[in-house]
């Protein structure tokens, strides 16, 4: 979504025609973010705010992909969680509850709450034996004056403070991919992938055998497509232009 339809409030060119386009056609659609600081139903107003209406049930987000791993993994476990709303909402509605003593995981998204208070009881206890998870992989995000840290910048330092390498659960992982397949009632061959950036939303695309479609609106230029060793199907300057 961020570089995609939008620049942290600012909407980019085309993005309204586009989703019109897909409820006009009835395509089948779903918003794949990283993003695992937002609720669907949050990521549903903020896109309402900017003149896009989309349902919630449209939205899959890194959270709910990290919430079910989670949940698939360790049945009603408990997680140190540095984090938003989004994240920590999944990991309710799966069943993992808080605990910041003996947790079986250390969780760490995007988040407000970041600070060495809570990054040093994150180090602790990961050396005490929790798993490390991230949300996501991704080392920036888009915002309207730039780039901020994302998930994979802020969870490099609990790496780097105990030798512990975390496992990520968004884009690119597969998981992610074949459950948003699975949600779309669909198989690889009948979808396609849109995204901005190289290395998560072409190298998903490309390993769960979607054809894949890059614009050049967010993170990715036309030199890093030409030097990148995987190159995706379709390239546009915007999401607009692939009506």
């Amino acid at each position: 979504m961020d570089g995609v339809l939008y620049h942290g409030n600012r909407v980019l060119p085309g993005a309204v025609e586009f989703i019109q386009w897909l409820q006009r056609e009835k395509k089948e659609y779903l918003f794949l973010t990283n993003n695992s600081g937002m609720t669907p139903r949050e990521l549903g107003q903020k896109l309402e705010r900017m003149g896009l209406k989309v349902p919630e049930e449209h939205f899959y987000t890194s959270a709910l992909a990290t919430a079910e791993f989670l949940k698939a993994q360790a049945p009603g476990c408990s997680a140190f969680v540095i984090g938003e709303a989004g994240l920590l909402n999944a990991l309710y509605d799966a069943g993992i509850t808080m605990n910041d003593v003996n947790p079986e995981y250390v969780v760490i998204g995007e988040g407000r709450t970041y600070s060495l208070d809570t990054l040093t009881r994150a180090v602790n206890l990961v050396l005490g034996g929790a798993k490390l998870i991230g949300a996501n992989s991704d080392v920036s995000g888009n915002i309207e004056c730039g780039i901020a840290p994302a998930c994979r910048a802020l969870i490099a330092p609990v790496e780097m403070a105990t030798g512990k390498q975390a496992y990520f659960c968004g884009k690119p992982n597969p998981l992610m991919m074949r459950t948003g397949l699975r949600l779309l009632g669909c198989h690889s061959e009948e979808a396609v992938v849109i995204g901005d950036r190289m290395d998560t939303d072409m190298v998903a695309g490309i390993e769960s055998g979607l054809d894949t479609v890059l614009v050049l609106s967010g993170e990715t230029t036309e030199e890093m497509v030409s030097a990148s060793d995987r190159k995706p199907d379709v390239v546009l300057p915007f999401v607009k232009d692939l009506i």
